[in-house]
């Protein structure tokens, strides 16, 4: 993709409430936000699972954002779900537009946007979308691109998931880190507010974000968070936005001392050791497998085994525990080795 370089400073802080709820609220949060963040953000529409649900002010409070960059010069931007957003925003004159998880996962959606936008070089950032799949937010910063978009950036807000966590949406960090391993000229920007879903987090997943080397952040920030009209638990005060930029630690993406680059290395080179054994230990456990699949097949038994499965977990559990390990780190990576198993061992039997 062609991209250009429209964030050029780190953090690039993207502020403001989740939605504009009247022109004395945006302009009083802008105001106070003004000297710690690049832009001021407001949703405008707002895509709510329920009906009854505040769903954003509409085309009227566009004049409001208008009015929020004539007097705190900040740059603007909302969020966009049709192509009928997207010619009401060019209009009123808003800097940046950002698609949203529900938009990003339906390619129609974003293709009309796309289209709305074609020959308009506006900033836009997308969201991932709702579920970890890295193909779809790819998809759509390409179809956006295609349009002659150069100016995009994506927004990492983390995903939805069925298991009991802390975080409102799993960071999963490894798939922004996917995102910029296969696109390393887009920037990417953390949405601690989505991630958390509880402004206690935000400190917290804002320094990881930081860490991990994304370019700026987007936290949802209220003059009275308990009485916004949505999403009121994940918004914070601008006083506590002042707060965590400047306890934000930037770290240097390489040392400058050939001793301690020196020193790095030799820990990078016992990794490497051990990731070798870890390899040749899984292509020996690849092998049992491939014997198993064999054994199943003559004597007619099923691939999968669900007390096998269950006995497996349970001691591999209790074997991260006793190492004082994160047993759910362990159970992750079994289940994918589970799985290539089973895959395995279907392939063989199909074959046969």
């Amino acid at each position: 993709m062609e991209l250009s370089k429209f964030i050029d400073k780190k953090p690039f802080v993207i502020a403001g409430p989740c939605s504009a709820e009247s022109e004395k609220q945006a302009l009083k949060i802008a105001n106070d936000i003004k000297d710690n963040a690049d832009v001021f953000r407001a949703g405008i529409w707002k895509p709510r699972t329920r009906s009854n649900s505040f769903e954003g002010i509409g085309k009227e409070a566009l004049t409001w954002m208008q009015k929020v960059k004539q007097k705190t010069k900040l740059k603007v931007s909302t969020e966009v779900a049709t192509a009928k957003h997207v010619e009401l925003c060019l209009e009123s004159g808003i800097d940046m537009l950002w698609i949203g998880a529900r938009t990003t996962v339906n390619p129609f959606y974003v293709q009309e946007i796309a289209e709305a936008l074609s020959g308009v070089d506006i900033p836009v950032f997308v969201k991932n979308p709702i579920h970890p799949e890295l193909s779809l937010w790819i998809g759509a910063l390409e179809r956006l691109n295609k349009k002659g978009i150069k100016n995009l950036a994506a927004i990492h807000r983390g995903f939805f998931t069925y298991e009991s966590s802390a975080f409102r949406n799993e960071p999963k960090w490894e798939i922004p880190i996917e995102l910029k391993r296969q696109l390393p000229n887009l920037p990417i920007i953390c949405d601690p507010s989505h991630i958390a879903g509880n402004k206690t987090l935000i400190p917290e997943i804002s320094q990881i974000a930081m860490d991990l080397d994304m370019n700026g952040l987007m936290i949802e920030t209220h003059n009275n968070p308990p009485e916004a009209l949505s999403d009121s638990a994940q918004q914070i005060t601008p006083v506590k936005l002042k707060s965590i930029l400047e306890n934000l630690v930037l770290r240097k993406k390489k040392f400058e001392d050939d001793i301690l680059s020196f020193e790095l290395n030799i820990l990078r080179k016992k990794i490497d050791k051990l990731d070798q054994n870890i390899v040749e230990t899984l292509n020996l456990r690849t092998e049992l497998v491939e014997e198993i699949a064999q054994f199943k097949l003559e004597n007619n038994l099923t691939i999968f085994q669900l007390e096998r499965w269950f006995e497996i977990l349970y001691k591999r559990r209790e074997q991260a525990i006793n190492l004082e390990m994160d047993p759910k780190m362990v159970r992750d990576i079994f289940e994918l080795i589970h799985k290539y198993s089973i895959l395995i061992q279907s392939k063989i039997m199909k074959e046969k």
